[in-house]
């Protein structure tokens, strides 16, 4: 036994003890690792995703303020496609100096059906849209304007369901898309139950809502295959381009007085450089990461910053219809992301 070179079994007993502790330490280190990791990845995901929903909101609170300025705009002596032109003039310069910069700077789309894409978005995130919604607030009243306007998100949400099955509503989200729906208009109506038919108004207040649904379809293939920047200066540029046949009909040109009275260049500056540059992008973006239908259902909350930017500036009263309905439109946008996340 003395040859034996076995250890002690007191002794063996001992290292396999420790040797099994360690291993418990260090698998505990690890899953305790891979835990933090996962729960880090779900929580920069959920911070992500806030983020994207947040942005779409504040780019609705801010062109749910453009009206107030373009009335202010109106009533100082421009019409509405002279301020639609100034504003996306002065925007697509800044955007063009700002992409010569960059190295990935292009002027053309990959193709010609590309390009084509981008002239259709133009029109109808642009000149038409622009067009059609500021010109039917003269042949019909503001609320029926508003109320049809703000209900393009049911349209988009159709118009895309039928080319797209993934972007479909199922379940909840029908639900919720229509409370939000039914919210808007117990805003905009305000409990004045009486809407003034105008079929000229009406019409050209709901072509408007179809340009900007159908902006949102045309959004999902040129999303995948091209920068915001891009996308953004292209609207931007056909938007302008398209406007050339409307002024060759009706001329018109503001007085430089005009423009260089420091409210009206004031007013210009922030239509151009916050609702329409910075906005525009910061859409294009949102939709490309929250999908078109989940963005452009935040422009549900237009009517309700509308007036609540009213009642800050222009002392509006706020009516118990106001809030009942922003409630309704609050409840129907969270079952609408709640499901589809």
């Amino acid at each position: 036994m003395k040859g034996n070179n076995a250890l002690p079994f007191w002794f063996c007993g001992c290292k396999g003890t420790h040797i099994f502790r360690n291993n418990q330490i260090i698998w505990a280190f690890f899953l305790q690792k891979a835990l933090f990791s996962q729960f880090f990845y779900y929580l920069c995901n959920y911070m992500n995703r806030l983020l994207y929903h947040l942005v779409a909101f504040l780019v609705v609170a801010v062109w749910g303020t453009t009206f107030v300025f373009t009335k202010l705009l109106l009533i100082a002596g421009l019409t509405p496609a002279q301020i639609f032109v100034l504003r996306f003039v002065v925007a697509y310069i800044l955007l063009l100096a700002y992409s010569a910069t960059r190295h990935s700077f292009r002027l053309l789309s990959s193709s010609w059906k590309d390009e084509l894409l981008m002239v259709g978005l133009g029109v109808t995130g642009g000149s038409l849209y622009f067009l059609t919604e500021n010109s039917a607030m003269n042949y019909t009243t503001t609320t029926n304007t508003s109320l049809i306007v703000c209900l393009c998100p049911l349209f988009a949400a159709l118009l895309i369901a039928m080319f797209y099955r993934s972007e479909r509503l199922h379940g909840l989200q029908i639900v919720g898309t229509v409370m939000a729906a039914v919210g808007v208009v117990v805003v905009v109506l305000n409990g004045h139950f009486v809407l003034h038919l105008s079929p000229l108004g009406d019409t050209l207040a709901f072509v408007a809502c179809l340009c900007w649904a159908l902006y949102s379809l045309l959004l999902i293939p040129v999303n995948k295959r091209y920068s915001t920047l891009f996308i953004t200066r292209k609207v931007f540029f056909y938007g302008l381009l398209s406007m050339i046949p409307y002024f060759l009909i009706w001329p018109e040109r503001p007085s430089l007085s005009l423009l260089l009275r420091p409210d009206i260049l004031m007013n210009l500056l922030f239509l151009s450089c916050v609702a329409s540059m910075l906005c525009y992008l910061l859409w294009n973006w949102a939709i490309k990461k929250l999908g078109a239908v989940v963005a452009t259902n935040y422009v549900y909350f237009n009517p309700v910053v509308t007036v609540v930017f009213a009642w800050i500036i222009l002392s509006e009263r706020i009516t118990i219809f106001f809030i009942i309905g922003t409630l309704l439109i609050l409840v129907g946008m969270f079952l609408c992301n709640r499901v589809r996340k």
